[in-house]
């Protein structure tokens, strides 16, 4: 569901206007983010569509996420596939940097409704909001930071993992199996994105970027897809589940 971040450095910077990296790894990493923050789009879209009827607060935190991770793809597509000074990519990083801290801060607000239903406590997006700003301030104090974003993401995706694997096995058929395997995916695709060496050619060359942005893709297919189950089994009254 999530995109990771990268690491915040341009292989092949330039003091001239920004023209079209010659790097094949960097092209396919841009094209791959431009796919990727389509897909998401889309996704954001029929989640909405899919829960505004049934769970209004549920539908716009799940569409916040998604509509968040797009945004953060096209400036990711634009860092990665121009070649640029030093001062613009870390200007497109800011941006980038700012919505992933957000996506991921919505994305547990939304494993925490899950759980919570009606339940749900007021103050938890103000809360993980504040935490996604948080780390997207510590991303400009302190530069460089991939780190960071690994052990957030990673707290994320691994509380993600287990809320949803609990919740598949006492309501087998509201959606929360593929949620589970659509957080399995997002967790592979963060494994390979952090091994640098990684390369494969599939007709064109993708590098660890592209390759995760690949499997990002059929992430949020599964979280799609487990969304959709889930508002059609859930109950128009105050999104508890009945």
């Amino acid at each position: 569901m999530i995109s990771n971040i990268h690491h915040p450095h341009h292989p092949h910077q330039s003091h001239h206007p920004m023209s079209i990296i010659d790097i094949p790894t960097e092209q396919t990493t841009a094209a791959t983010d431009i796919l990727l923050s389509l897909i998401g789009l889309v996704v954001s879209v029929m989640v909405f569509q899919a829960g505004k009827s049934r769970d209004l607060k549920k539908a716009r935190i799940w569409t916040g996420a998604f509509a968040l991770l797009s945004v953060a793809s096209i400036f990711g597509a634009a860092a990665h596939g121009f070649s640029m000074s030093e001062r613009m990519n870390f200007i497109l990083w800011q941006p980038i940097n700012l919505s992933l801290g957000l996506t991921v801060a919505l994305f547990a607000a939304g494993v925490v409704y899950d759980l919570t239903g009606s339940a749900f406590p007021r103050w938890i997006i103000p809360v993980f909001i504040s935490a996604g700003i948080l780390f997207y301030l510590i991303t400009i104090l302190i530069p460089g930071t991939f780190a960071v974003f690994i052990l957030y993401e990673a707290a994320a995706l691994l509380f993600a993992l287990g809320a949803y694997f609990i919740l598949s096995i006492r309501h087998k058929n509201r959606g929360y199996g593929l949620m589970t395997a659509g957080i399995l995916i997002s967790i592979l695709a963060s494994v390979i994105q952090s091994m640098n060496s990684v390369h494969v050619t599939i007709i064109w060359e993708f590098d660890h970027n592209g390759i995760f942005h690949l499997l990002q893709m059929i992430g949020l297919i599964f979280l799609l897809l487990g969304l959709r189950k889930g508002f059609l089994t859930q109950s128009i009254k105050g999104g508890r589940i009945v």
